[in-house]
């Protein structure tokens, strides 16, 4: 399950809008790209691992689907949590075994279904009666979590108006799934997608914890709670207080040995941060705003019906910044909205920030890009979904290899030796594809490149400690709104 696709390799501690800089003066790129410090999701694995150990990330596939992601947390162990027969045949399909996939879409077409059994996927949701009737029909072997409603006060995206029964009506489901012969393991919720309410968890999992008594009563092995998703991701948040909640709720409520397998769908989490949009300024009209200041309209070649429809379904509020090198001495900014490159009135990315004046081909960074873009982006009048290139320090590649089973990469054939202290060739480092090693460390995987062959959810995820000179500076700047 090697890495097929260019990595660059920086220096450590590489400063992102240099990388940005360098990547455009080399590359000279007419259209809108990303760039993925793939560096950043192996320091995300280690933060988890580190704050909840009992618990097993499946990576929220709808959040980014991108090919290189899956495969980088493949290799580190996690699982992974699809809501579709797509979903599922690509994760399948880049090598992890059927066992460490769960079917986490509680309304499923009956296609999906009968794709699921065809695939061995046996670990699906359901929240209502109707549900049960057709996995009954489509896959009565499925072994089933029961979805309840549990919402955060404060979430991103509220889930619980869609999914989710109410906990006083879900006996009545697990009677229901009782007298139709099927498996009921275990109990599942969805807080919000990014949470700001970390007492919530406490509150669903001592539901989960009632509901596990009432499925013993009905004769089910209880033993998975799935607690979801609802972990931030961007630069500057971590999921130390919701870690806190977790651990506490589940060493009081569900304590080790209890036979109970606890798991989780983190999806921005891990990407957010590791994903960089360069975006660059097409088109400028010069003009008056309402409050009659002299203001800009810029024109850049991504929008909303692209990669900033996180804009419109994420509710997220985006922050741009230039690449131009720090001079001294104050630099004037002036308010501006910042458009996308369609042709609709609604492509508008920013209603108003503050920017130097810019000039007709500068590029625009944006940070945090990595959670729900990609993976919903169009090609709205035939402007194309924005490119990925891939970055990691050279200390995280050494990680990386030593992971997923490397040999060092190569650039025009020439390879490039990363030492401890010894730099890197300059000549030759670059846009490097790496090169899967002879005999590959198996880490979870069986020698046909599958991952993990059990029955149970059980993944070897990595908890690795690892040099703090191996992650890329942001450099992030205070956006004046």
């Amino acid at each position: 399950m090697g890495i097929s696709e260019p990595i660059r390799l920086v220096p450590n501690r590489s400063k992102i809008k240099s990388l940005a800089n360098e990547y455009i003066m080399d590359k000279k790129p007419e259209e809108a790209f990303f760039l993925c410090n793939l560096g950043e999701i192996l320091r995300k694995h280690e933060e988890w691992a580190t704050a909840m150990p009992r618990v097993k990330p499946f990576y929220a596939v709808k959040c980014n689907d991108d090919e290189q992601v899956i495969k980088v947390l493949a290799g580190l162990g996690t699982g992974f949590d699809c809501a579709s027969k797509g979903e599922m045949a690509k994760v399948i399909g880049l090598g992890v075994h059927e066992s460490r996939i769960i079917f986490a879409n509680p309304a499923k077409q009956e296609s999906h279904i009968r794709a699921a059994e065809q695939m061995n996927v046996s670990v699906m949701t359901f929240d209502n009666l109707v549900e049960l009737r057709k996995i009954k029909v489509f896959h009565p072997t499925a072994r089933l979590l029961l979805r309840i409603r549990c919402d955060a006060e404060k979430a991103q995206c509220q889930l619980g108006m869609k999914f989710g029964v109410l906990v006083a009506d879900a006996p009545a489901l697990l009677a229901s799934a009782h007298e139709l012969g099927l498996n009921v393991v275990g109990v599942s919720f969805h807080v919000g997608s990014g949470c700001m309410d970390p007492p919530v968890f406490h509150r669903a999992i001592a539901s989960a914890k009632w509901l596990f008594s009432v499925g013993f009563d009905f004769g089910f092995n209880m033993n998975i709670l799935d607690i979801g998703g609802g972990f931030p991701g961007n630069q500057g948040t971590d999921i130390t207080e919701i870690a806190n909640v977790v651990n506490s709720s589940i060493d009081e409520l569900f304590p080790e040995g209890c036979g109970v397998e606890i798991i989780a769908e983190p999806g921005r989490f891990y990407v957010a941060s590791a994903f960089h949009l360069l975006t660059q300024i097409h088109s400028l009209r010069e003009g008056t705003n309402e409050e009659g200041e002299r203001s800009f309209m810029y024109y850049i070649n991504d929008g909303v019906y692209g990669s900033f429809n996180c804009v419109l379904y994420d509710h997220a509020v985006v922050s741009p910044q230039t690449l131009r090198n720090q001079v001294d001495g104050p630099v004037e900014s002036v308010p501006c909205s910042i458009w996308g490159p369609t042709c609709d009135g609604l492509d508008q990315v920013c209603a108003r920030v503050l920017l130097p004046e810019m000039e007709l081909g500068e590029w625009l960074l944006f940070n945090d890009m990595g959670a729900y873009t990609l993976a919903a982006a169009g090609t709205f009048n035939g402007f194309p979904v924005s490119k990925v290139d891939y970055m990691i320090t050279e200390d995280s590649w050494n990680l990386m290899k030593g992971i997923l089973g490397y040999e060092n990469p190569t650039v025009d054939n020439v390879p490039v030796f990363l030492k401890k202290g010894v730099g890197c060739n300059r000549d030759a480092v670059g846009w490097a594809c790496p090169t899967p090693a002879q005999n590959e460390i198996n880490y979870g995987h069986e020698s046909d490149g599958t991952i993990s062959e059990t029955d149970s959810l059980e993944s070897d995820y990595t908890h690795s400690s690892s040099p703090r000179g191996m992650y890329i500076d942001i450099e992030t700047e205070i956006p004046n709104h």
